[in-house]
């Protein structure tokens, strides 16, 4: 490819990036409030908290996309940029299956940690934040990590709405050169970077915050399933 083709998908790997990390920001924030909320003492918090969940997973990401960019602004007389009105879609969408690995990593918290909390007479804020989060998040990584890369591969819906991401600069080098193959070979491996990179960020980030509580996460559960164990052939230890 020549060097102008190149930088036009340069510019599209800038906006994928852009993208991925602003609806990652929404969709992250979306995930603890409506995972939280999912857990609530109220039903009617919980109910609605459950209602999103439920609108939002069973829902095309790529309808929601379209209804974002195109009935919203005549229902309220504005215009989101195409940018902001993918970041919006995609935020909201994933941040429902992400308030599920909230709810069900606070569910998986030890009742008795609970318990301990009330005995001490925190408040349900202070049980949230200094007993709960922190035993609860560091299980919350690697399906966070899996929903990321679904979320990588998500942001090249927005290319029906003519944003410059990967996939729309991918198509337009492709109808220059007249072909197929070279390019979306490129393209596939530029995503495998990014995912790729993107796993270890999380992994190393895994690591950290289980440190952080005593864990150390498992490298390789086959491998520590085969794992021979030590023999005491001695007496000793």
């Amino acid at each position: 490819m020549t060097s102008g083709l190149w930088e036009r998908v340069l510019e599209g790997v800038w906006v994928t990036v852009q993208l991925l990390v602003l609806s990652a920001l929404l969709a992250t924030a979306v995930s603890f409030v409506v995972g939280v909320a999912r857990t609530h003492r109220l039903w009617i918090v919980r109910f609605l908290a459950g209602f999103y969940t439920e609108v939002f997973r069973g829902t095309s990401a790529l309808v929601m996309i379209f209804w974002v960019f195109f009935v919203l602004p005549p229902a309220f007389g504005w215009q989101l940029v195409p940018l902001w009105a993918g970041t919006l879609a995609l935020g909201l969408t994933y941040g429902a299956y992400g308030s599920e690995i909230v709810r069900g990593a606070l569910a998986a918290v030890d009742p008795a940690q609970r318990e301990g909390g009330i005995a001490l007479s925190f408040t349900p804020w202070q049980r949230m934040k200094l007993i709960l989060l922190p035993q609860a998040v560091p299980e919350m990584i690697p399906p966070f990590s899996n929903l990321l890369i679904e979320l990588l591969k998500g942001t090249a819906l927005v290319s029906i709405m003519g944003m410059g991401d990967l996939a729309f600069s991918a198509n337009l080098v492709r109808l220059a050169l007249q072909e197929s193959a070279e390019i979306y070979t490129y393209v596939l491996l530029i995503y495998f970077v990014i995912a790729f990179l993107l796993t270890r960020l999380m992994r190393g980030l895994e690591k950290k915050l289980k440190a952080g509580v005593g864990k150390t996460p498992v490298r390789d559960p086959d491998v520590e399933l085969k794992r021979p164990e030590t023999t005491n052939v001695g007496g000793a230890v």
